[in-house]
């Protein structure tokens, strides 16, 4: 495993840890600064938003710079915002800290990813992605956790400046481990060598997005995302109200589903490095299948177990070979990749929000795992149209050109 990979993944980890160990420490936060707790929820919603903004704005405004520079800049945000964080004096400052930390997320992923997989093989790409977004699956599996003990021991600040420490030291390892200026294109390396990219770059980027098969899998990713937490905003409710655990449960029976997530991780750069599209499809079914079943047995202590894990797994396996397939599509453009943060976040709100209006209207709460089975659905459908027409000519001359 070249050791710059590991450097992406720690960033990963940092990244996804400040995103979820909030939810651990609302409570605190809420009293500290004597705010209500939907004032407090902003903090994770105002992150969000920040996150699908700055993946396309950031990637935008920094396309004729190296990849390198552009990633140890990012980390360099995500440092300040959440030192911001760790000495706001007020609740505004905490909020602009974690928007400021917010806005490296998507960039540092979709650019991340691009230098991952320039540092193996062709054939190990999606391996790559895979263990550069390891850190953000095992940062699924102890955020919430992470937040909540560190918080309860050492008070919520402290949960703040153990993040940035540990950006300092992903920070550290970009600058050493990171080789040059990979993952840029040849065209750019032939035009001086600096690594940068040229003039027309923002030009360039934005033509990527003429490729019909980079929408098709920016649409397959936000369905994806949306069906997974279409159901698990709401897992909670289904775990206590349906499944008859106690509120105690939820802890670890989320950790249950990080397990399950960092498992799909390493399972779908595998099987996409194998056959990408079939991994994919096969993966979106999987999912499907997974919460419509969870739907029907959610009733069942034993079930639920087995269900949540198999939901993480079939949830994440498609996430390497989607980011895989819109860069080659788009040819390496670091816009579409950081777009497809930005499509898996917009997933993530549509999701919520369905799956929200499905319990309102009073279909209980296994509800929003049936909304997440139709999502999900509709993105095997999508993904099947993309592969379908890749076989066609017309589409191997658009991946060509």
């Amino acid at each position: 495993m070249p050791r710059g990979l590991i450097a992406l993944a720690l960033g990963g980890f940092g990244i996804g840890l400040t995103e979820f160990l909030i939810a651990g420490l609302l409570p605190q936060v809420a009293d500290s600064f004597a705010v209500s707790e939907a004032a407090a929820g902003w903090l994770i919603s105002g992150y969000a938003l920040s996150v699908a903004v700055g993946a396309i704005v950031l990637t935008a405004a920094t396309t004729r710079l190296p990849r390198k520079q552009v990633l140890v800049g990012l980390v360099a945000l995500f440092v300040v915002g959440n030192l911001l964080s760790a000495v706001a004096p007020s609740y505004s400052v905490m909020l602009v800290g974690r928007i400021v930390a917010a806005l490296c997320h998507g960039s540092f992923f979709g650019i991340g990813s691009l230098v991952a997989r320039s540092l193996v093989a062709p054939e190990k790409k999606s391996r790559a992605v895979a263990v550069m977004f390891a850190g953000l699956t095992v940062a699924n599996v102890l955020g919430v956790p992470f937040g909540a003990l560190v918080g309860e021991r050492w008070g919520w600040r402290a949960a703040f400046w153990a993040v940035t420490a540990i950006g300092v030291f992903a920070l550290a390892g970009i600058v050493t481990l990171v080789p040059g200026w990979a993952g840029e294109t040849r065209s750019s390396a032939v035009k001086g060598g600096s690594g940068s990219i040229s003039a027309d770059g923002l030009r360039d980027q934005f033509r990527a997005f003429r490729s019909w098969q980079v929408w098709l899998t920016l649409t397959a990713t936000a369905l994806s995302y949306g069906g997974m937490f279409g159901a698990f905003s709401y897992i909670a409710y289904t775990f206590t109200e349906v499944g008859g655990f106690r509120s105690s449960d939820v802890a670890w029976l989320l950790m249950v589903y990080g397990v399950g997530l960092v498992v799909g991780n390493v399972i779908g750069g595998r099987a996409a490095d194998l056959d990408r599209d079939r991994a994919l499809v096969l993966a979106l079914l999987g999912l499907t299948v997974t919460l419509a079943v969870f739907g029907l047995l959610a009733g069942s202590a034993t079930a639920s177990v087995i269900l949540v894990f198999l939901m993480g797994v079939t949830g994440f396996a498609s996430v390497p070979g989607m980011i895989t397939r819109v860069t080659d599509f788009a040819h390496g453009a670091a816009l579409a990749a950081s777009a497809n943060v930005s499509a898996s976040n917009v997933g993530n709100a549509l999701g919520a929000w369905l799956g929200g209006l499905a319990i309102t209207a009073g279909f209980g709460y296994t509800a929003p795992l049936y909304v997440g089975a139709g999502i999900a659905l509709t993105s095997v459908i999508v993904m099947v149209v993309a592969a379908r027409q890749v076989r066609s000519p017309a589409q191997q001359a658009d991946q060509l050109m």
